[in-house]
């Protein structure tokens, strides 16, 4: 029998993804697409290229004829949805930033507002895909990263896990510009992106920096996080230029050790670049030591809507079901 899913919030463009791959996907059965503003259309007359799906309004989601509900919600309406849906006994995954801190005083400071349900914090599991694999299957929460998190997690967990990330660590982090969503900014209006590459939330302003923290410290690291964020003139894509220190030892073989087994993964000899992941759910990482510097760059690639958002969950939806977690990704 295959798994029942519904999506809400699928008209925006992780929500769009989502979509497109869960309806190839071989064990999985799209119940419901839903959405805010334009029910009663088709996701394709919402998206052009999309595919034919009939959107509903989110209060005709039928949570108990649902096994798994995807959250592409903004943050504290997605929360709301979580509970209800866990209250239907469904598994949420949810690619919002309801659940990626563990918390309620720091999400507070970080986010603006009071959680709509703290109780649930500590049930959710970061799903992280490559480090977390064993622990997803035990949740019924599972709290999508972000994408900047994922990039910048990736390319430093073989440092981290071994202990050998040690002092400050720069993130010079550039990304296209759907990863600010798809409602109407003049920032993003194509005029203001085209031709022009802009920092934002300068000094170490980004939500993302503490769940980024967080997750540096569980994994037992001590290093600071310098972290600066910029829109580059694409659509899709996110390229992280990590600087630490350089440690002893052969590092391509620690990184080629640690993702061995990891089918999404690639530690290229080449320097990694948007292009090499654009598309997929691939993280692309290449390494290169500055000795002069006494640095280690680390380049890690993803694309933002997919391995940093509806791939990765589709990728953690495939661990909690004890499916193969390339299944419906390759």
């Amino acid at each position: 029998m295959k798994e029942r899913v519904a999506i809400l919030g699928a008209t925006g463009y992780s929500g769009r993804e989502l979509v497109e791959r869960v309806l190839s996907h071989a064990h999985l059965e799209l119940k419901a697409a839903a959405c805010r503003n334009d029910a009663g259309k088709r996701l394709d007359q919402v998206m052009p290229g999309a595919p034919p799906q009939p959107l509903i309004e989110l209060n005709q989601i039928e949570l108990d004829r649902v096994d798994t509900v995807f959250l592409c919600l903004p943050h504290g309406a997605s929360a709301q949805w979580a509970e209800r849906a866990l209250q239907a006994n469904c598994r949420v995954i949810d690619l919002s930033a309801d659940f990626r801190l563990n918390d309620s005083a720091l999400y507070r400071q970080v986010y603006g507002l009071e959680h709509p349900c703290p109780q649930r914090l500590a049930e959710a599991v970061y799903g992280l895909s490559e480090l977390h694999r064993n622990e997803i299957p035990r949740h019924r929460l599972i709290a999508n990263p972000g994408c900047y998190p994922t990039s910048i997690l990736l390319g430093l967990a073989p440092l981290l896990r071994a202990g050998l990330l040690q002092g400050l660590v720069i993130a010079d982090s550039k990304s296209g510009v759907s990863g600010a969503g798809r409602s109407a900014a003049v920032a993003n209006l194509f005029g203001e992106v085209s031709d022009n590459v802009r920092p934002y939330q300068v000094g170490d302003k980004h939500r993302h920096r503490s769940e980024m923290l967080q997750q540096i410290q569980a994994y037992g690291g001590k290093s600071e996080l310098l972290f600066v964020p910029q829109v580059v003139p694409c659509f899709r894509g996110m390229l992280s230029n990590l600087y630490v220190k350089l440690p002893d030892g052969d590092m391509a073989a620690l990184y080629r050790d640690f993702y061995a087994k990891d089918p999404f993964v690639q530690v290229l000899e080449e320097c990694a670049t948007m292009a090499h992941t654009r598309g997929s759910n691939r993280c692309a990482i290449s390494l290169h030591p500055l000795p002069d510097q006494g640095k280690l760059l680390i380049i890690s690639s993803i694309d933002n809507l997919v391995k940093g958002a509806a791939g990765q969950a589709l990728q953690n939806l495939n661990l909690a079901l004890g499916l193969p977690e390339s299944e419906g990704l390759l």
